[in-house]
């Protein structure tokens, strides 16, 4: 089963986040949500497998805490 990890704020920082995820072999999907489904400029949802979720919270949360 899918579930939301994360919310990014554009495609560009969703994109970014899927990357980062698949980098590091945690299988992950994006979500346009609202707005962004109509016009592709808004909130995208970052969704893994439910097995994988903790770890990958714990690299976006580390990926977070290092561009501050």
């Amino acid at each position: 089963m899918w579930i939301v990890i994360y919310i990014a704020v554009n495609r560009i920082q969703a994109e970014k986040m899927k990357d980062l995820l698949c980098a590091e072999g945690i299988l992950a999907n994006t979500r346009a949500t609202g707005v962004a489904g109509i016009n592709g400029d808004g909130a995208y949802e970052i969704l893994v497998l439910e097995s994988e979720a903790s770890d990958a919270n714990e690299i976006i949360c580390q990926y977070v805490v290092t561009k501050k």
